[in-house]
This record gives C-alpha cells, sequence and structure tokens, in this order.
C-alpha cells in the first residue's frame, strides 16, 4: 500500500490498481487541486479546501464513487463507515459539521478525521477505534485540534501509525505545531518524505510510528 499527501488533509492511497482519495481541494480552493485516477473520494465537509469530488478522474468510463457524509458504504471491496463528528468544539456552531472516516483496504484499516475539532472522542467514534492501522490526524490549530488536543485523540485511539495533516509548511507557525508535535510524541528525529510505502505485516504492533509526508508537486 502506497500514501502519497498532496497538502492539508488530501491523501492518495493505493494497493495494486485500486485508489481512493481523501479531501481534495475543490477549483475554488486556493490550494492547488490534485489530478490523478481515483476510485472512490471521500470528502470530509463541505470546505473548498477539501470538497473538491469533482477534481479527480475516474478509470475508464468510470465516475469516481463519492462520499461526502456519514453511512456505510462498500465499493470495489473498499468498506467505509463515515461517522458524524463536529469541526469544533461548541456543537458545530462555529464551524459547522465534519464526517470521520473509518476505511478497511484490503487488510488495512484506515482513519480519517477531515476537520476533527471537538476536544474528545465523541460516542459514536468511539465505537470504532478499535484497530486502527493508520490514522490521519489534524495538528495545525485554529479550526481544527491543536497539538495538545491531537496528542490527547492519537492516545484515545492508539494507532499504529500516525500521519500528521492540516499544517501549513509555508507557514512558521504551522511548522512550529509540526516540531512541536513530534517533540511532545518523542519523534524529533522524524525526517519527512514524500510517500509512505508499507506491508500490514511491517507495521508496528506494541508502539505508535509518526510518518510525515510532504506534498506531491
Amino acid at each position: 500500500m502506497v500514501i502519497t499527501s498532496y497538502g492539508l488533509s488530501c491523501f492518495k492511497v493505493s494497493s495494486g490498481e485500486t485508489v481512493l482519495a481523501f479531501d481534495p481541494p475543490s477549483k475554488k480552493s486556493k490550494l492547488k487541486s490534485p489530478y490523478f485516477q481515483t476510485d472512490m473520494v471521500l470528502i470530509s465537509h463541505a470546505h473548498d479546501d477539501h470538497s473538491g469530488k469533482d477534481v479527480l478522474h475516474g478509470k475508464g468510463d468510470e465516475s469516481p464513487f463519492v462520499i461526502d457524509g456519514p453511512g456505510e458504504y462498500e465499493h470495489k471491496g473498499i468498506s467505509v463507515i463515515g461517522i458524524p463528528s463536529m469541526h469544533d468544539d461548541q456543537g458545530g456552531k462555529k464551524y459547522g459539521k465534519n464526517t470521520v472516516y473509518r476505511v478497511r483496504f484490503e487488510d488495512v484499516t484506515l482513519m480519517h478525521l477531515g476537520d476533527y475539532g471537538e476536544e474528545k472522542l465523541n460516542d459514536e467514534i468511539k465505537k470504532h477505534i478499535e484497530g486502527v492501522d493508520i490514522l490521519f490526524l489534524p495538528i495545525g490549530g485554529d479550526t481544527v485540534l491543536d497539538v495538545s488536543g491531537a496528542i490527547k485523540i492519537a492516545n484515545a485511539i492508539e494507532p499504529r501509525i500516525i500521519i500528521p495533516m492540516h499544517y501549513d509548511a509555508s507557514s512558521k507557525k504551522k511548522t512550529d505545531a509540526v516540531k512541536s508535535f513530534l517533540s511532545e510524541m518523542g519523534a524529533e528525529d522524524t525526517k519527512p518524505d514524500t510517500k509512505f510505502t508499507f506491508k500490514k505485516k511491517d507495521l508496528p504492533i506494541d508502539e505508535t510510528n509518526i510518518i510525515l509526508l510532504e506534498p506531491s508537486p
């Protein structure tokens, strides 16, 4: 399996010929929209930086299978549970709703938190945190979890791998968030890479590792 970052909360996850995408920026976003073929697109919430379900292309004559809210879905052997959550810690009054996705892709369990902003895991998410292999975790603060909040959420989920997201590497404030997160997690020596390629059997069992990904050009 290969995971590639396209900035902010957008990721491409591929295994063999099957590809899924999380939170691609739309054409209205100031962020660069990605361009690749995919079988499935998952949208956490209706913001231009996350809702580009029309920017990616399907394979052949097929359009990508789009998921943009809570529910249970299955497509091409990929099982998805969309879990309702909030973009802030004020019941959504400030930034609205968000969908957390738990994805079973082959033998790997992925959890993408989108723009999660709640101080604690809500009861519905707690039902689905067991056995998470890869956690895509917002850490940048402001409109999402800050470093302290992100660490609390990560400790509650106990994934095997954490991929930090939703920070702007061009901003000193956001870069400092990454440094602070790595320091708090005891992973100061973590170096960014362009992609994460792995097999489940090679993932850590009794510890959590941090994978830092640079956005693909």
